[in-house]
């Protein structure tokens, strides 16, 4: 699925696109809110799902290679999450939903993906 996809079925939008984010390919979701969860991952292209709305979200990310970030229960990232985000060049993404929620409709959106 790609990262425009995500945005048109899911209540989202964009804060931050790295250059040529629409056509991005997402391949695995990666959700939660414990950093060190995440960077055990060795999942690449995949979607960060969090509500932790800070720099070290980003540096994570960067490190397990995650080329987006959706922040869930209407987080907004700080300036300094932005910048970070931008030099990084790491897309972020937000959304009202809360993150049960997101991570089912994004699990309905991967496997419709799947079928075609």
């Amino acid at each position: 699925m790609t990262v425009s996809r995500i945005v048109e079925n899911l209540p989202a939008h964009v804060v931050y696109g790295a250059p040529g984010y629409q056509t991005l390919d997402i391949h695995t979701v990666l959700a939660g809110d414990l950093m060190s969860d995440i960077l055990v991952s060795v999942n690449t292209d995949a979607l960060l799902v969090t509500s932790l709305a800070t720099e070290q979200t980003v540096r994570s990310a960067d490190i397990v290679g995650a080329p987006a970030i959706l922040l869930v229960n209407d987080k907004l990232p700080l300036q300094s999450m932005k910048d970070l985000a931008i030099e990084c060049g790491i897309t972020l993404l937000a959304t009202p939903m809360p993150m049960f929620e997101t991570c089912i409709t994004l699990g309905c959106l991967q496997q419709s993906d799947e079928a075609y």
